[in-house]
């Protein structure tokens, strides 16, 4: 046992709190309580109020439905068209839309309220989603539909589940759908999504969003060069480097002859001359002449 007379300091400090906390509630003194919190900014529409948005549940989810105690009320069912499923006892339940702990609420509720259960815990497990999905079309590696796991997928979660972008595609990204029952369409440049404002660009996917990678743009060189064809347009690639992509002039060319034949905004094509630390753009085709001397 400690001697509190040793340390008459402690000891008095601690005769003096209890004799001032015994005073404060003699006078009904209240304890301060902590400032509330203010209230929560409402979530955007479709995504939980949650600290993290959850996924919804959409039509033709697989589920396991599971009442604590209750093995008899175990049920695997998928959520039909119009976003109901048929549940024991309490018949015909809508929960298309509901986030997952909205819909343990409801069916627990709907338990309680019968006087089946005095206080159900219900568990929801998502077996397979089918109902929140999106697709991926054009220069991918894997293009297809991909179901949406979560609430907050995004644009590079899409891009990865289609196994990023193929060796032919470019940096233009197309994803369109609905917003707010309204048409929905959004271009974004691919290295974008890399930079200091990447997440501003990562935009969140939605049911029913479809995503289009474009292919890489190209010129087309011919005439006397040492690999005449099509060539993948880097980003500012100059008429130099172009020529230099397609291996550089022949012994007989020269690049006094060199003429461009480009599509102007109607269509129409011209023939120009470029200098060399001109950008070539995109469907150019570069003529390479023979040299007369």
């Amino acid at each position: 046992m400690i001697n509190l007379r040793r340390f008459p300091i402690l000891s008095l400090a601690s005769t003096a709190a209890s004799a001032l906390l015994a005073a404060s509630l003699a006078a009904g003194g209240a304890v301060a309580q902590t400032p509330a919190r203010p209230a929560a900014t409402p979530a955007p529409a479709g995504l939980s109020t949650g600290a993290a948005a959850e996924y919804r549940l959409g039509s033709g989810d697989a589920i396991r439905i599971n009442v604590f105690q209750n093995p008899d009320m175990l049920l695997e069912t998928r959520v039909s068209e119009a976003g109901t499923i048929t549940f024991p006892l309490l018949g015909v339940v809508r929960i298309g839309g509901l986030s997952i702990s909205d819909a343990e609420a409801r069916i627990a509720d709907g338990l309680k309220k019968g006087n089946f259960v005095k206080q159900p815990q219900v568990t929801i497990l998502v077996l397979k989603v089918t109902g929140n999905q999106a697709s991926v079309l054009g220069q991918v590696n894997q293009p297809g539909r991909y179901p949406l796991e979560v609430a907050d997928t995004r644009l590079t979660d899409l891009l990865a589940n289609a196994r990023g972008v193929s060796p032919a595609g470019g940096d233009l990204l197309v994803l369109t759908g609905q917003r707010a029952g309204k048409p929905f369409r959004v271009e974004i440049d691919l290295p974008t999504l890399f930079g200091p404002n990447g997440r501003e660009q990562d935009v969140v996917v939605l049911n029913g969003d479809v995503l289009w990678v474009d292919r890489f743009p190209m010129v087309y060189i011919y005439g006397e060069v040492q690999k005449p064809g099509q060539i993948r347009l880097e980003r500012g690639m100059t008429l130099l480097q172009g020529l230099a992509a397609g291996g550089g002039l022949t012994l007989r060319g020269t690049d006094r002859g060199i003429r461009v034949h480009r599509k102007d905004a109607s269509g129409k094509v011209q023939e120009i001359k470029p200098a060399m630390d001109e950008p070539l753009k995109d469907g150019d085709v570069v003529f390479v002449r023979e040299s007369l001397f």
